[in-house]
């Protein structure tokens, strides 16, 4: 037994160890539930460190709270979700930008412009995102997302891809542009065979990757009939390889693939989500409603690249953005499952992160189910669904505040007034 002097002495020095949780009261105007669409009127939510604890009406609230936030003027919600970015590019239309950044760029100068984008997405409103490749900046994002968790810099909670993976010759930097002597780098992991993409994915899994993802197609062409084709990248060795030892790691599989060549393989090799499908068919459709695939459909990136890529020589992206409309309306209809992507950084981080709400809509989307990509459906594919894309108890405290309902008026979400992450005011 210890004395009860020492048990005291102990006891207090625990108490000042382990500081205590502050509980704000944050007094809402408006408070829209992503997954009901209600729109609750003067609403008191209550964070006690960095989760909701409660959310109730103003009228009659008397619990006692070490602060409070006064947001009556406004309409609050959870923290948006982005389940495509890249924070180590800066916006490439032609493949010169792209090699411009790549070689001309040094890994630590485009990870401290990182700094400023993945700020940027927090002001942006956006609480999460999944970063989808650094694009030859090696496993820069794992540094950033680490800097973000202990404070060093602010930033959305992130989860992160690392080198992403091909196979040999098929993605920038092209030899055949540069002086066959020089090795160049490379946007990504280059593997040649199913135990190279193995190894891929353990070493990047190794080096901090929390998703693993792939590049299934390229050389894309559209047909006499409108349809579109590409070439594979994999053999369904490697991409059956590939896909089997993420699975097997517990790690989840993004491919970029914008045809069926890719997208079918994409699939049947167990991914989680296509990211663009521009140029998906029946098939592909109803392959990911039956298997749950979420789409990443990545619409403005499209329109940002297409006239200038058109100008270069490609005119697919034009012909993608002509055919997406349609595209997406019968998507729509068949029950696939969307989630929110930009690709922010594959565009020039000083143009809307939002702009995707306003063109599903446009294409069909009520103002809610657009939404609703962002947050519900965005966490259910990342795993965290009931801790993020909502406020509800014992989810995070990831919220924000616009001038309305945004339900009503997506473009709202372009001018996002007030941030909070984990419990913490961002803006």
């Amino acid at each position: 037994m210890y004395p009860k002097i020492f048990v005291a002495v102990i006891s207090l020095l625990l108490v000042s160890v382990i500081p205590a949780q502050k509980t704000i009261a944050i007094k809402c105007g408006q408070v829209l539930d992503t997954r009901t669409g209600a729109v609750l009127q003067n609403q008191i939510v209550v964070v006690k460190g960095n989760l909701i604890q409660s959310i109730s009406p103003a009228k009659g609230f008397t619990q006692k709270t070490d602060t409070s936030i006064d947001l009556s003027a406004f309409t609050v919600m959870a923290g948006l979700i982005d389940c495509h970015t890249h924070v180590l590019l800066q916006g490439d239309i032609t493949s010169e930008d792209y090699d411009v950044q790549v070689l001309k760029e040094s890994i630590p100068y485009r990870t401290i412009r990182a700094v400023k984008s993945a700020n940027q997405s927090l002001q942006n409103g956006f609480t999460t995102i999944r970063d989808l490749g650094t694009e030859g900046a090696g496993f820069a994002d794992v540094d950033i997302k680490k800097a973000i968790i202990k404070g060093e810099m602010n930033g959305p909670r992130m989860f992160v891809a690392t080198l992403a993976i091909n196979t040999t010759g098929h993605y920038p930097l092209k030899e055949s542009d540069y002086a066959w002597e020089l090795k160049l780098p490379k946007g990504l992991q280059e593997i040649t065979g199913a135990d190279e993409g193995r190894r891929a994915v353990r070493e990047q899994i190794a080096h901090g990757a929390d998703w693993i993802k792939i590049y299934a197609d390229r050389g894309y062409t559209q047909l006499a009939d409108g349809s579109y084709r590409s070439l594979p990248n994999f053999t369904n060795e490697e991409i059956n390889a590939i896909g089997n030892e993420t699975i097997r790691s517990n790690r989840k599989l993004a491919a970029h693939a914008v045809t069926r060549d890719g997208i079918l393989a994409s699939i049947n090799a167990g991914a989680s989500s296509i990211e663009h499908g521009f140029g998906m068919d029946d098939e592909c459709i109803k392959l990911m409603v039956e298997k749950n695939v979420y789409w990443c459909p990545t619409i403005y990136v499209n329109e940002y690249v297409a006239e200038g890529r058109a100008l270069a020589g490609s005119p697919i992206n034009k012909y993608f953005s002509q055919s997406e409309p349609a595209l997406f309306k019968k998507a729509l209809k068949a029950g696939i499952k969307i989630a929110y992507g930009t690709d922010i950084g594959g565009y020039d981080w000083k143009l809307p992160q939002a702009k995707d709400f306003e063109l599903m809509v446009s294409y069909g989307m009520s103002g809610l189910e657009a939404i609703q990509t962002a947050t519900i459906n965005a966490a259910d594919l990342l795993g965290l669904a009931n801790k993020i894309g909502e406020i509800k108890p014992g989810a995070f405290a990831d919220i924000i505040a616009v001038s309305s309902d945004p339900s009503k008026n997506v473009r709202l979400l372009q001018d996002v007034k007030w941030v909070m992450k984990d419990g913490l005011v961002k803006k």
